[in-house]
């Protein structure tokens, strides 16, 4: 790994400006280091640290890591950082690194090297170097599974936060991202789902220093995992859910009316049932594709 990033570092030359963006919630541990760590490997960008409501030094650590800082009055969430940092910037390429200190800025320029091809390059976490708890390794699993089936392509790491791409492209679709957690999701499948060029570039993650914690709280975040997911396949493909669900219930509907009118010559609730519970599915889900295309439409 070593290696490849010093290759990449001395043909690392652009025109286009770079500008490094540090998502950062109470992290004045790490702050300082990672700002860094981001003009050692990439000297020519200009790192913006958006502090997100801190309540310790964090604002004032990366200040005197030579960073540019944007400060919330109020915690509002990653996803609310990274819309700041967008409507901030003016052009060029985008890359977006966590504060914990997790992700090796010496990483960078393997990203943004790939900005000459792919619209979007996300660090995809390797599975034994990934550092959260088994319950959070499963959930990840899980959504970027379904994330692969309803895009309809091999996703490798959905919910990375290690990522670059084309700050004209990403605003697109500001209106779509969350202020939430899952803005990374959100705007992988964004960028896949309207067609751009998306690669994905596996990336160590390291541990988190002693005396950081994640943010996140699996058990308490399991409804909004679950409306997470719902909000994944509104977003990404609905008819890849509805149509089949729809199909099996009408399909349902019509056995259990065939084996009615030859056993018993009547027709049943049961299958009345299945069959208008059924069709409102399909047409359910003709909407929600409708939706799901105005959401993702390109704005000027």
């Amino acid at each position: 790994m070593k290696g490849a990033t010093l290759v990449s570092l001395k043909s690392f030359i652009r025109d286009e400006p770079i500008t490094v963006v540090v998502p950062a919630f109470n992290e004045e541990k790490t702050i300082s280091s990672v700002v860094r760590g981001i003009f050692l490997s990439v000297p020519q960008a200009r790192v913006l640290v958006i502090d997100d409501g801190s309540t310790d030094s964090t604002a004032i650590e990366a200040r005197g890591a030579g960073a540019d800082v944007i400060s919330h009055p109020l915690n509002k969430g990653n996803g609310a950082c990274l819309k700041t940092a967008l409507r901030f910037i003016h052009g060029g390429f985008v890359a977006v690194i966590d504060a914990d200190g997790q992700h090796d800025p010496m990483d960078l320029p393997i990203l943004l090297n790939k900005l000459d091809e792919y619209d979007l390059v996300v660090g995809a976490r390797t599975f034994n170097s990934e550092s959260g708890s088994h319950l959070r390794n499963l959930g990840n699993f899980l959504l970027t599974g379904l994330a692969s089936f309803l895009a309809e392509r091999r996703i490798a790491d959905l919910t990375s936060g290690f990522r670059a791409f084309k700050h004209d492209i990403a605003c697109k679709f500001i209106h779509v991202y969350p202020n939430g957690y899952s803005f990374p999701s959100t705007s992988t499948l964004c960028f896949v789902m309207s067609g751009y060029n998306v690669q994905f570039i596996p990336v160590e993650v390291k541990k988190r220093p002693s005396g950081t914690h994640s943010k996140l709280k699996p058990f308490s975040d399991g409804f909004r995992f679950l409306m997470f997911i719902l909000r994944i396949i509104t977003l990404a493909n609905p008819n890849k859910i509805f149509f089949p669900v729809g199909l099996v219930m009408v399909l349902m509907g019509i056995v259990i009316t065939v084996r009615n009118l030859i056993l018993f010559e009547q027709f049943s609730s049961g299958a009345v049932l299945f069959l208008a519970g059924g069709t409102n599915t399909i047409f359910f889900g003709l909407i929600l594709d409708q939706f799901a295309s105005l959401r993702l439409r390109e704005r000027d």
